[in-house]
């Protein structure tokens, strides 16, 4: 997984420019690799086939004494939360919803903390991507929310949300930009020239 490259990240300023010359909305872009580490379901994971496995093929078999189950179920352990930690298993550990919870929840907070909610005229828009989650939202204030409905973005995430999974996070951007502008020309159209937030994708840590 590869976050964009510098270019990439040009792109989507010019996109993004060339849309809030044409609406008072002001858009932000973020994108995380991962929302959460997740540390604690891998080793949730891992002490339950500790716990599980050796004793159950001990049970059947009977070949362990007490003191041996205990070094094979220490030694599992200490190998899966390794093996749990690889980026291409860590993420089928964790469920949907929480993965999902968390990217979430990720998103809200990034809307405060890059003042979304204290433009002029309450016309902040977040374009939010977690790629490990393969999590798409857009997260919009009352101005926007009051002249156009939320069902609009649902088929723009969804587009999105698909090339993420292909890994096409930069195309991806763009088209939802370029989506996004078009619906937002029409309904919260500029009525005068400002530019209150930075234009940059955010990426984050």
């Amino acid at each position: 997984m590869t976050l964009l490259s510098k270019n990439d990240q040009e792109a989507v300023t010019e996109a993004i420019n060339n849309v809030e010359r044409e609406t008072d909305a002001e858009l932000v872009t973020v994108l995380t690799a991962q929302s959460d580490n997740y540390a604690y379901i891998p080793l949730l994971w891992a002490g339950i086939l500790a716990l599980m496995v050796p004793g159950v093929g001990n049970y059947f078999g009977g070949w362990l004494g007490a003191d041996m189950l205990l070094l094979v179920q220490w030694g599992t352990f200490i190998v899966l939360s390794l093996l749990f930690r690889l980026p291409s298993i860590n993420t089928r550990l964790i469920p949907r919803q929480v993965r999902y919870w968390r990217a979430s929840n990720l998103a809200r907070r990034q809307f405060l903390e890059q003042n979304l909610h204290h433009t002029e005229g309450a016309t902040g828009m977040l374009i939010f991507v977690s790629e490990a989650e393969r999590y798409v939202e857009i997260l919009v204030d009352q101005g926007i929310a009051d002249a156009l409905d939320n069902a609009v973005w649902e088929d723009i995430v969804a587009d999105f949300t698909t090339q993420v999974r292909q890994g096409q996070t930069k195309q991806g951007f763009l088209d939802c930009i370029a989506a996004c502008g078009k619906l937002l020309k029409e309904h919260v159209p500029a009525t005068h020239e400002r530019n209150e937030l930075p234009n940059h994708l955010v990426i984050l840590p």
